[in-house]
């Protein structure tokens, strides 16, 4: 089966060896995903609710690359720096995903830098 990688073109992509996003067959994974913009710089600081929708935006740009669209995620995983954050991060994900309504899970976890308040993952499945 065919693979198409898909890169942001962050630092970090290259430095550890991943892609953004990996096509196989009609399933598509993005990788978690952070609110920083190709050059590293973390985007709308101590704003949980902003963090989310640019993140949110950042993987329907790869899903695109991929042919597909937000309509074709069935999973997420949202990582929260602060678990008070939870309410904005899952409201700003509902914004997205209201009529959509993946599969989710959302945890606490650390991220690379304090900046970063929130990263998320999807899986999205391609109708055929």
């Amino acid at each position: 089966m065919p693979r198409q990688n898909i890169s942001s073109g962050t630092p970090w992509e290259a430095m550890a060896g991943y892609s953004r996003a990996v096509r196989v067959g009609d399933h598509i994974y993005v990788s978690g995903t952070t609110a920083s913009d190709a050059s590293g710089a973390v985007q709308h600081l101590g704003d949980p609710a902003g963090q989310t929708r640019y993140v949110l935006a950042k993987i329907e740009a790869a899903l695109a690359q991929a042919g597909a669209s937000l309509a074709d995620v069935v999973r997420t995983r949202v990582f929260v720096r602060n678990i008070g954050d939870w309410e904005p991060v899952a409201r700003a994900h509902g914004e997205v995903f209201g009529s959509i309504r993946p599969a989710n899970t959302l945890v606490r976890a650390e991220m690379i830098t304090p900046e970063m308040l929130v990263e998320i993952e999807a899986v999205a499945i391609v109708s055929s």
